[in-house]
């Protein structure tokens, strides 16, 4: 039975996510990950087999199927009013 760590809620549904990973510095997206969510506040689980699969697809020989630029902001914030 499903009990979300985050909010306690017993309600989820599932659904196909992304996730981006950030490994040494460099980023991965991995799409259509199966994944058990919360149906209060939007907690992504992965089954362990899910995670293990990812940890052998980003740390293996596993090619990814594309490649994307992405832009990238820093966050300033505005400087205060004197």
């Amino acid at each position: 039975m499903f009990k979300c760590h985050i909010c306690s809620s017993e309600e989820s549904y599932t659904e196909l996510v992304s996730e981006i990973f950030q490994i040494d510095g460099k980023f991965y997206l991995v799409e259509k990950i199966p994944a058990t969510v919360c149906s209060r506040c939007g907690e992504e689980i992965f089954s362990g087999e899910t995670t293990e699969r990812i940890r052998v697809m980003l740390h293996g020989d596993m090619k990814p199927a594309k490649s994307i630029s992405v832009d990238v902001f820093s966050y300033q914030p505005e400087p205060k009013a004197s």
